[in-house]
């Protein structure tokens, strides 16, 4: 894949949304713009291997031959994945003696079964997705946690803005009625009856709210808002996962089998992934550009895709991160999600988690060099 020009350090340097569905704008919109969710196109130049060149594993000046791994997203293509185009664009994942392939998921394309049938080394999930298949019998542990915040969020227009759960009664919420589970414990959480809000399903799109037919919208702080915001449509949004919701998002998962005889890779993947986010959070714009740049046929908004890079540096970061490294969660975190995905209906042990790689990767420290 020919390399693209991109500023800043990243140069120098070189989801489960299955939940939300994938409609973007309606015809009945408002706004105007690019796409906020690009339908995914055949023959990306993404889905190439990263070529032959010599890699070298971490420690090791010898040439080898990179070994074939695949990194299924949980989603289209879009700077939601920023940090994985930086790591391969810098080269990461060859320095980590792998040619690496990312596939993008999609509405049609879950991430579980290639991870189970050993089709991608490592899978990009959710802490529920991934605790009801292990419930159901598949062998994943989650070994690192991008979105140290899940992404709900209630959002609503700045002049009649919705800030705390409880507000929410009386009024109208536009969500897929898939989601009410999730305003059921938010409302259990916040004590208050969730019955006393009018749920109005929608097809994941603003124009309801815009148009004054809603109140609110239950979506992702990283997509209709951005949109909005993008378009002059000024908005507030209300983070579920400070007021309770504490479900990790955008896990990576992988078998029990992979850690135990792939360890290598699957470390090596990991390795790559930290380096290339941690590239990211320095410069967000330029993995914004890069992103754009990647996927010339996606319709991707530049504007959309830097603020939406931005937005996301909320929910990856934290002085856990800080302390400890990118990926990184502690018990803690842990429990508190085997709590709230009990109020799910999805029971998961603590055990699913798994700390024992990134405890090696971050060994000498919460930075990679």
């Amino acid at each position: 894949m020919a390399a693209h020009h991109v500023p800043g350090r990243i140069q120098a340097g070189l989801s489960r949304r299955r939940l939300l569905g994938g409609a973007a704008f309606g015809t009945g919109a408002v706004l105007l713009g690019s796409p906020l969710l690009a339908a995914c196109g055949g023959d990306d130049d993404d889905a190439a291997p990263a070529g032959t060149a010599a890699g070298t594993t971490p420690g090791s000046a010898a040439t080898q031959e990179l070994i074939p791994a695949n990194l299924q997203l949980s989603w289209l293509h879009s700077v939601q994945f920023g940090g994985s185009y930086v790591a391969e664009e810098a080269g990461y994942y060859a320095d980590n003696g792998l040619d690496i392939t990312l596939t993008p998921g999609g509405p049609n394309a879950p991430v579980d079964p290639p991870v189970i049938a050993g089709q991608a080394l490592i899978g990009i999930s959710a802490a529920d997705y991934a605790g009801r298949s292990v419930a159901e019998g598949a062998p994943f542990k989650i070994v690192g946690v991008a979105f140290q915040k899940n992404p709900f969020v209630i959002a609503s227009l700045a002049g009649a803005p919705i800030t705390e759960p409880g507000q929410m009664v009386g009024k109208k919420l536009g969500m897929a009625t898939i989601n009410q589970p999730v305003l059921d414990a938010i409302a259990k959480f916040n004590g208050f009856e969730s019955s006393g809000v009018e749920v109005v399903p929608y097809q994941y799109d603003p124009a309801p709210l815009v148009n004054g037919e809603v109140d609110c919208i239950m979506c992702w702080l990283t997509d209709l808002p951005v949109a909005m915001t993008v378009n002059g449509v000024e908005n507030v949004t209300m983070l579920l996962a400070d007021f309770g919701y504490k479900v990790h998002s955008q896990t990576y998962i992988a078998t029990t089998d992979s850690i135990a005889n792939k360890r290598d890779q699957v470390m090596g993947m990991l390795r790559a992934e930290i380096k290339g986010w941690q590239d990211f959070k320095a410069d967000t714009a330029a993995a914004a550009e890069l992103t754009v740049a990647r996927f010339p046929d996606l319709g991707l908004d530049i504007e959309q895709q830097k603020l939406q890079a931005e937005k996301q540096l909320e929910l990856m970061f934290s002085p856990l991160t800080d302390e400890k490294g990118f990926l990184y969660f502690d018990q803690a975190s842990v429990e508190e999600n085997v709590s709230t995905l009990a109020e799910l209906g999805v029971v998961v042990a603590p055990e699913t988690w798994d700390t024992s790689l990134l405890d090696e990767i971050f060994a000498d420290g919460p930075v990679l060099e």
